[in-house]
């Protein structure tokens, strides 16, 4: 995605805080800074949702649950979206952690279509050979 350079004041600590995120990720101050700012203005436009790192990097996931936005979406879909089924296959949840969760997908479908995308390309076959100390006849 093209970006535009523009000049911002930043506070001295938040600075300091995006630094050290540079840092311990190995990414450049500018990509961290593209990062936490598209995140905050997700976030923003869909509260209930926060961004938190996972073993496949930051993803947008419904807060206080660490399920991820893509995971309720891809059952949601199982379920030919209907919101009564889904209610029941999260039953643990309240109805607004569902419909932010919904919400989040109508704001950023391409997101997590994506992400159910990469989901449905991890066959067992991929994981073998990608992970080959996982396949059973290696032990």
């Amino acid at each position: 995605m093209p970006t535009i350079q523009k000049s911002i004041r930043i506070q001295e600590r938040t600075l300091k805080e995006i630094e050290q995120i540079a840092r311990d990720s190995g990414k450049e101050f500018s990509a961290v800074a593209n990062e936490l700012l598209d995140e905050a203005v997700k976030m923003q436009r869909c509260p209930g949702i926060i961004f938190s790192e996972g073993t496949a990097g930051r993803r947008a996931r419904i807060a206080g649950t660490g399920i991820e936005v893509w995971e309720v979406i891809a059952t949601y879909k199982g379920v030919r979206e209907d919101f009564g089924r889904l209610r029941k296959a999260y039953h643990w949840l309240t109805e607004q952690q569902i419909k932010t969760a919904v919400s989040y997908y109508r704001v950023y479908p391409e997101e997590i279509d994506q992400l159910m995308k990469q989901n449905e390309e991890l066959t067992r076959e991929y994981v073998h050979k990608r992970y080959p100390v996982l396949d059973r006849g290696s032990r």
